[in-house]
């Protein structure tokens, strides 16, 4: 299994779209891996494709994807979900009969609960499932899929509307929680993972000073786990490797921040690193 990390950033990417400040500058100038895109990835084994930003089509024409075997979303959040038209992908323009592929796309019974309540995501899968070009398949709570001989299991996390996905396969166990992390404990099946996929959490002190850079009264603070609450849940899991994804850029780390602070992380015998757009990593 290899994980390959389509896009790193969150709900706020960076470069931010008018934003001067060093880190989006110098995300403008050099690019990958300094800038980040949408939150997706890609699971190499299964070929699982978990979640569709915006930017997806980029995202995989830049990637070593050959083929995208199945699709899964973790929660409704237009951040993970707004790419959705990459499924047209799928679509025979050129022969006649068209031979069109045809993509399942699992997902959990509540995310698909709230797809039909917001944003109009089940309206746009609905369409390009009568085009034949997706198959959606209903995932219970408890429930799991097979793919390429690994078992995948969407399980709910605290904030019950999204999911994470434990992988199984080839004697390997991979964590993947695209966000949304606050309040969760982690249960003992998923202790010990070979790799952790998680969240980075908004950073409400400066790491390398520890000076507070999000107000204390801020509603951001009660709704999204912090870097120090990520860092307890990563000290609970056990992992053997753990990466942090969904950079956020107003916490204003460049690469060259986290890749310091990774080196800060790994002295304290936290085996944590960031991930950055277009890296591939084994299980």
């Amino acid at each position: 299994m290899q994980v390959e990390f389509l896009g790193t950033g969150g709900a706020i990417t960076t470069p931010r779209p008018l934003c001067f400040c060093s880190v989006c500058e110098e995300a403008r100038i050099k690019g990958v891996p300094y800038s980040r895109s949408g939150p997706s990835l890609f699971v190499h084994g299964p070929d699982l494709l978990v979640d569709t930003p915006e930017e997806i089509k980029d995202q995989l024409n830049r990637s070593r994807v050959e083929q995208v075997g199945a699709c899964t979303y973790s929660h409704w959040h237009p951040d993970h979900v707004m790419g959705r038209r990459v499924f047209e992908i799928n679509k025979d323009f050129r022969e006649w009969p068209a031979q069109d592929r045809c993509t399942p796309v699992y997902i959990p019974s509540r995310v698909l609960k709230d797809m039909k309540d917001t944003l109009g995501t089940w309206d746009h899968l609905q369409f390009f499932e009568d085009e034949g070009l997706i198959r959606v398949v209903e995932v219970s709570d408890g429930e799991t899929f097979e793919l390429q001989g690994y078992t995948v299991r969407p399980f709910a996390l605290a904030e019950s509307y999204v999911y994470a996905f434990l992988i199984e396969g080839g004697g390997k166990r991979l964590l993947v929680a695209p966000d949304e992390l606050v309040g969760w404990n982690p249960p003992e099946w998923v202790q010990g993972v070979d790799l952790a996929v998680l969240p980075m959490g908004v950073v409400e002190f400066d790491p390398g000073t520890g000076e507070r850079q999000i107000a204390e009264e801020h509603p951001v603070l009660r709704g999204e786990a912090t870097f120090d609450e990520t860092l307890e849940i990563v000290r609970k899991l056990e992992a053997e490797r753990v990466i942090l994804t969904h950079i956020e850029e107003p916490d204003r780390l460049s690469f060259d921040d986290l890749k310091s602070l990774e080196d800060t992380l790994h002295g304290r015998g936290l085996h944590v690193g960031f991930a950055h757009d277009t890296q591939v990593v084994d299980v």
